[in-house]
């Protein structure tokens, strides 16, 4: 099977999902090409569209909140979103490149590369089978515009959202959404410290702000100096992603800081999460998906407003997360609560009942049966 797996570089969520698909359609000896179409028009061209988003979400996340908002108010509109108008021109560079390259199914995990796929199908163009692959749990503006065959979905859970919007109900699969096999992975702890040059002595808490380093990160860090104190055998590592202006300004404050460990972006949150026993978050689709499927107590913290407030309230209603709304009030005693054994258990509980580990899988097997016409 040859397949086309879209994304773009708006966050680092979409892209990890798409890295997931191609992973798992490798392992099973399918040939997949990922592409951020808008490389296409360069590679400049492609870091514009991603660095809008980025800067926006650290910066001015009530922004982006606004924009969410509006979103929301426009998709009742009738007619086309500006998101699909937007996307016009790429459509042209996409034809092109269809055009050179053959494909049995294509695969797209963000938005945008969906708008574009729209455009070519309704100009007639003969295009694989579409497959939309949601990475929130929650139906985003536009998703109901996009001309996909089929949209899979987070669970059952989201089913009615995304059917409220117009989706038929027999173009949505409630398979979930795909991480690496990684996060799944039980390796042995005591060679995975090793590997990360961690002491096998002390206790760990992982800290991100996702790949992008977003959120309210050097405040929690701030608060979180008291439950250090107290447990001198824990060390927080904290993850700042691509935010370079975060990191040198915790690198300043705490640079002679024995129980804290600074990171850039790095590729290895799987290993990360396999030895740590606390990870607090900003509430991405797929960074919380991570935590599940590693089965790892949660704390949401800093939600960019719009889909990561109701991917965070998903979590906390099905209780796989505790989430953190005032973090100078509520954080240390949500740390507290997830180091009490029986509400380690409920969460983990309720992460495996509500997460399915090999989304991934399925996902590949279902697109399989798509360019096979057996589906």
């Amino acid at each position: 099977m040859e397949a086309l797996i879209l994304s773009c570089a708006t966050g680092g969520g979409h892209n990890a999902a798409a890295q997931a698909m191609h992973e798992e359609l490798v392992r099973r000896g399918h040939r997949a090409d990922i592409l951020d179409p808008y490389t296409l028009f360069g590679k400049a061209a492609a870091a514009r569209v991603g660095g809008c988003y980025v800067q926006c979400a650290q910066k001015a996340p009530g922004l982006f909140g606004g924009i969410y908002r509006l979103g929301d108010l426009c998709r009742r509109l009738p007619g086309k979103s500006p998101v699909y108008w937007a996307n016009k021109k790429a459509a042209d560079r996409m034809q092109e490149y269809l055009r050179a390259h053959s494909y049995d199914v294509i695969l797209t995990t963000h938005l945008f590369p969906g708008e574009i796929l729209t455009h070519l199908r309704r100009r007639g163009v003969p295009l694989p089978k579409l497959i939309f692959i949601a990475t929130d749990y929650t139906c985003i503006p536009f998703t109901e515009e996009i001309a996909c065959d089929y949209f899979v979905i987070p669970s059952t859970m989201q089913k009615q959202e995304f059917c409220s919007w117009g989706i038929p109900p027999e173009k949505i699969i409630p398979i979930g959404i795909p991480v690496k096999r990684g996060f799944r992975e039980k390796a042995d702890r005591e060679r995975t410290l090793a590997r990360l040059g961690l002491d096998p002595q002390n206790r760990y808490i992982l800290l991100a702000g996702g790949s992008i380093g977003a959120g309210e990160i050097y405040k929690a860090v701030r608060i979180l100096q008291g439950y250090l104190q107290e447990h001198r055998e824990v060390v927080l590592i904290v993850v700042c992603g691509t935010n370079q202006k975060l990191y040198r300004k915790m690198a300043e404050k705490y640079h002679d800081e024995p129980q804290l460990l600074l990171l850039k972006n790095t590729e290895r949150i799987a290993a990360y999460l396999q030895v740590c026993e606390l990870y607090i978050s900003k509430p991405g689709g797929i960074s919380s998906t991570e935590a599940a499927v590693a089965n790892i107590p949660l704390i949401h913290i800093s939600p960019i407003p719009g889909c990561e407030t109701r991917n965070a309230a998903f979590f906390a209603a099905c209780g796989m997360s505790i989430g953190v709304s005032d973090l100078k009030k509520e954080l240390l005693q949500a740390v507290r609560r997830s180091t009490d054994r029986e509400t380690v258990v409920k969460m983990t509980e309720a992460q495996r009942k509500a997460v399915d580990p090999s989304a991934a899988e399925k996902i590949a097997a279902f697109a399989e049966e798509l360019a096979a016409g057996t589906r």
